[in-house]
């Protein structure tokens, strides 16, 4: 592993993606990537007595089903890697409270995943791990009692509010795979960026300022652009968050083709759908990329990817205090085959 630039982490030693699960609720199963996700939920209590269980039970299942795909048992499994945005992030510990998988506890709000991503490859490409499970999960009602209002409450939502998925993404990362296997060959640590947004409905906003730093630090870093990518996918910006990006390299003189840059937001939910600006939550950025993304890589389509967590670091706490909504993004770059 060496370091490019004053952000950017490279895995000399390739780390692979030798399975990945992606489980989406009932509404994100009817979206335009339904074809791409591995289990859509017919019920998204998963048969639980409340709604934090049965995010947890999500985590349990796409670990269960990653590490059954790649022939390996819990306890051969070095370290688990999770993380969600319920309090103490009890959907990821219960879950490794059940599997009985040592526990690598993360928080990066939406971005968590791309940050387990990074600091699972980290530890396997240096040899501290042969294995790691990467696991990132949120659930609509969960998310919506925390930081708004219980769903039975009926709470009408703002145009630019994100709709936060009930979806789950697990990657399983070892030091070998076989040929053509995506592989993580890079990560970028990025900066919490605060432009003062303090609607706490406009994730989009709050997040975009960040996104875009990250990404032009991983250009400046590894001397690349968005011509060297197949894809540059974003986390969970939604449709309006996703127009601020692109103004927001406009004015920092970042090249950005429209067709290159994704969101995996704004992908995957029709507009039709009701979802206001999108998707959000850490399970947006997990499901679509477990999904849609590195299933692409992995057959050929895609050769090169880089995919830019965001996450909006408030709690309820900090916005009843009136204080504003930093963003934070990590983005790491995914390759398969011949690059």
């Amino acid at each position: 592993m060496s370091r490019l630039g004053a952000q950017t982490l490279a895995f000399d030693v390739p780390v692979a993606i030798t399975a990945q699960t992606s489980i989406v609720g009932p509404k994100e199963g009817k979206g335009p990537l339904r074809a791409w996700f591995d289990v859509i939920l017919e019920d998204d209590l998963l048969g639980q007595k409340s709604w934090e269980l049965a995010e947890s039970e999500m985590v349990c299942r796409a670990v269960e089903r990653t590490l059954d795909a790649a022939g390996l048992a819990p306890e051969r499994t070095q370290a688990m890697l999770s993380g969600d945005l319920n309090g103490q992030i009890i959907a990821s510990s219960f879950a490794a409270r059940a599997l009985g998988i040592p526990f690598l506890g993360l928080y990066g709000a939406c971005s968590t995943f791309v940050q387990a991503l990074i600091l699972g490859a980290a530890l396997v490409s240096g040899g501290y791990l042969d294995n790691a499970v990467c696991v990132s999960s949120s659930h609509y009602c969960t998310a919506e009692r925390q930081f708004r209002f219980p769903v039975e409450m009926g709470n009408q939502r703002p145009p630019q509010a994100s709709w936060t998925t009930t979806a789950c993404g697990c990657a399983l990362l070892a030091r070998s795979g076989g040929a053509g296997e995506p592989r993580i060959a890079s990560g970028t640590i990025g900066r919490v960026i605060d432009l003062e947004i303090k609607d706490a409905n406009h994730m989009g906003a709050a997040m975009a300022p960040a996104v875009c730093a990250c990404i032009a630090a991983h250009f400046e870093d590894t001397g690349r652009s968005a011509a060297d990518y197949d894809l540059i996918a974003t986390g969970d910006l939604g449709w309006i968050g996703r127009n601020i990006l692109m103004e927001l390299f406009h004015r920092a003189d970042v090249q950005m083709p429209d067709e290159k840059l994704v969101d995996c937001g704004a992908s995957i939910f029709f507009q039709e759908q009701d979802s206001h600006a999108g998707g959000s939550g850490c399970g947006c950025v997990a499901s679509v990329s477990c999904g849609w993304l590195i299933k692409r890589i992995r057959s050929g389509e895609l050769k090169r990817v880089l995919v830019a967590g965001s996450g909006a670091m408030l709690s309820p706490v900090s916005c009843q205090q009136g204080q504003s909504i930093p963003g934070i993004s990590y983005a790491v770059c995914i390759e398969g085959g011949a690059v």
